[in-house]
């Protein structure tokens, strides 16, 4: 049985308490911590920039998992990659070229990762795959924490896995919008290899990070 990951998104936790919510994280088995970044331009939020980054990662030795809801991205990969961000990943509509994003993100010794929205199609990225080091499916349209999970993708994470059997690639495929309890099974059994989870870690069980991410991995 495959060992699944666990990163946590920051953006379900206390917000005032973010150095200790993440020493939480750590204590309790997480295996990198999903930072969701948001412009209020590609998605209608906005969250954190490179300074909390910064400010954050003294709190930790977990691997920063930031995904740039961000666009145009190029210009801002240096600044979080000082910033601290272990894996950087981008939307390719976010970019005028793809390509030399991922270039760039290599530059800085950083993990690359690709992301696709609920309706964006694997062709999108299907070059690139033997240049990433992780794929991101979103389950959910970008933007806000906790909405509901769409199924359908799970059939994009299907076709994603094969593509790297038959291509004897070694990106790993990374899930994030409403997983849950009840959903990550069909998640993990479509081929998902990391699970992003922010209510559902934060919030349920009164609380219990450790349980939580400890229920998630034994599913």
């Amino acid at each position: 049985m495959k060992k699944i990951q666990i990163s946590p998104s920051i953006l379900s936790a206390d917000f005032s308490q973010l150095g200790n919510e993440i020493k939480k994280l750590e204590e309790g088995g997480a295996d990198m911590v999903h930072v969701d970044v948001m412009d209020g331009h590609y998605v209608p939020n906005l969250t954190i920039g490179p300074p909390v980054i910064k400010a954050l990662r003294k709190h930790t030795k977990l691997l920063f998992d930031v995904h740039l809801m961000i666009s145009p991205v190029h210009k801002y990969i240096e600044d979080f990659a000082n910033a601290g961000a272990d894996i950087i990943t981008i939307h390719p509509e976010a970019t005028d070229n793809l390509q030399d994003s991922i270039k760039k993100i290599k530059e800085f010794n950083k993990k690359v990762g690709v992301s696709l929205n609920p309706e964006s199609k694997l062709e999108l990225i299907e070059n690139s795959l033997d240049q990433v080091d992780l794929v991101l499916i979103m389950s959910v349209n970008p933007g806000f924490g906790g909405q509901k999970f769409i199924p359908e993708v799970l059939e994009k994470v299907k076709k994603l896995k094969q593509l790297r059997t038959d291509r004897k690639l070694n990106f790993d495929i990374e899930i994030d919008g409403g997983i849950n309890f009840e959903n990550s099974k069909s998640a993990i059994e479509a081929g998902v290899d990391i699970l992003v989870s922010g209510t559902t870690i934060f919030k349920s069980n009164n609380g219990n990070i450790k349980k939580n991410i400890d229920l998630l991995k034994s599913i």
